[in-house]
């Protein structure tokens, strides 16, 4: 038995293959989708600190920036709902969009899901980038956040169905790796539209969204199908013959026999919805649940999305704030590359609880530098000795999410649930992520405004909650199967007397 959610592993069914090509090919392709939902994390923030936008959406918004920029606080410059309705009313639809999405990835295959996706989302970036008017910028938002909520429901199972149990962790975690380069490309783009004159160049970076929304739906119509959602569909014969190819051999009898049993169980149940919650699923409900609410107070997307506008807020410059935020953005690339590395080799659990342990100092000392610089009134600039102090603090903070809770929040919910409940678990995912993502979104301002510096050791505090959570009652899953993943949870101090 597992103690302290080390677990105690018993018989390991070894399948034959190997990592093919073709495997790797369309695991890059399907993780599209992250590269579209990284884009437009990466683009809000740089596009709501350019003057050219706000004067055209939120000219009310500008004069009280100018206000409080000579008269007031620098905390509260950006303290808009409006604005921030912008930026959360794409997370808000992909929440309630996701729930859609599961029935559509079940019933006709994780293929679908992203067609859909990759064409909502161009249609609604083709709207941001001629919009003329707040509601028409809101519309192409909405359809963004349709585009997302079936792009993230499918890509997830999908990577995590293609690939073999011994490199699931490296495959899946393509799609964190595509996230963090959208978030990257997001930036150069805004720094380059930025610089145009005319005060057009915000158009250029809305628009852009539509390449990765071409790419996913292009990539739905070739890519094939998972084996299992062709068992789950009926489609057998063709299954093994997918697996065949996807494992590169021909000695696939093992693994598609259980392959097969997970899909005679999942016939079995009648209302995913209802059954995810049943004792025995009671770890992975916690999980699909908690997973993605605490990544989302780790207060990366405070960091993400209002990067650029932090910067400005405490005295950068405009394009010292920009490439601040480039230089983070690089930081984030090369430690989601850090995790594709070790996740298969160390495991999951050590990825979590050092990153855990690095985001708690380095938020504490952010906090700390911005108390000591900017203090309760707001005021102050930064020089360039301690601009550089807190873009190494906040480059030390993002590293360490990003090959923890970065790539591992999208990981851990798409490779611990049964067939039966899977559709739905990753669904209750990215419908939780969204949430949270929208809730935090939506106070960050006003929160910044009122509790100032304070907001970085609240977060703080979430991850010293969420570290000890991880410590305790997430077991290992590296080199697991997918469909045998129950032993793991059954294995556990905790767990086991749900799943016995």
């Amino acid at each position: 038995m597992a103690v302290g959610g080390f677990v105690a592993h018993g018989r390991r069914r070894n399948y034959e293959g190997r990592v093919t090509t073709f495997v790797v090919i369309t695991s890059i392709v399907a993780s599209t989708g992250g590269l579209l939902f990284g884009y437009n994390i990466g683009i809000s923030g740089g596009v709501t600190s350019m003057e050219s936008f706000l004067k055209k959406f939120f000219p009310s918004l500008l004069e009280k920036q100018k206000n409080e920029a000579a008269h007031g606080s620098q905390y509260c410059q950006y303290n808009s709902q409006q604005l921030t309705l912008f930026t959360s009313s794409l997370y808000l639809t992909a929440l309630i969009v996701s729930f859609f999405a599961s029935i559509v990835t079940r019933n006709f295959g994780r293929k679908a899901s992203m067609f859909i996706g990759g064409i909502a989302s161009l249609i609604g970036s083709i709207l941001n980038g001629i919009a003329m008017n707040v509601k028409l910028l809101i519309i192409g938002r909405l359809l963004l956040g349709v585009g997302i909520g079936f792009a993230n429901q499918s890509v997830l199972v999908y990577l995590s169905e293609m690939a073999p149990a011994k490199t699931r962790g490296a495959l899946n975690i393509s799609f964190q790796m595509a996230v963090t380069i959208g978030i990257l490309t997001a930036n150069l783009i805004n720094y380059g539209t930025a610089k145009i004159e005319g005060g057009w160049g915000w158009r250029v970076s809305l628009a852009l969204a539509g390449v990765p929304a071409i790419t996913i739906a292009v990539g739905a119509v070739l890519l094939p199908e998972t084996p299992n959602s062709m068992i789950e569909r009926g489609y057998a014969e063709k299954a093994k013959l997918m697996l065949q190819r996807i494992r590169g051999t021909q000695d696939v009898n093992d693994e598609f026999n259980d392959l097969v049993e997970a899909n005679e169980a999942a016939m079995k149940v009648e209302h995913h919805w209802t059954n995810i919650l049943q004792p025995r699923y009671r770890p992975q409900l916690v999980m699909c649940t908690l997973i993605p609410l605490f990544q989302q107070l780790t207060g990366i997307n405070v960091i993400m999305f209002y990067a650029p506008v932090l910067f400005k807020i405490l005295g950068s410059g405009d394009n010292a704030s920009f490439m601040s935020v480039v230089i983070s953005c690089l930081v984030n690339v090369l430690a989601t590359i850090v995790s594709i590395q070790s996740v298969d080799k160390f495991g999951r659990r050590i990825l979590f609880l050092e990153g855990g342990t690095q985001m708690i100092i380095s938020l504490t000392a952010i906090g700390i530098k911005i108390a000591i610089q900017s203090g309760f009134n707001g005021e102050g600039t930064l020089s360039k000795i301690e601009a550089n102090l807190l873009l190494f603090l906040i480059c030390l903070y993002i590293a360490a999410f990003a090959w923890s809770w970065g790539a591992l929040g999208w990981l851990l919910p798409s490779e611990i649930c049964p067939l039966e409940i899977r559709s739905a678990g990753q669904a209750l995912n990215v419908s939780v992520n969204m949430l949270f993502t929208v809730l935090v979104a939506q106070v960050f301002h006003s929160t910044l405004c009122h509790i100032k510096f304070g907001f970085f050791f609240i977060f703080a505090g979430f991850v010293i909650i969420m570290t000890i959570f991880i410590a305790l009652f997430l077991p290992e899953t590296k080199n697991v199967p997918i469909e045998k993943m129950n032993r793991v949870w059954n294995a556990h101090w905790f767990w086991g007397k749900y799943i016995s």
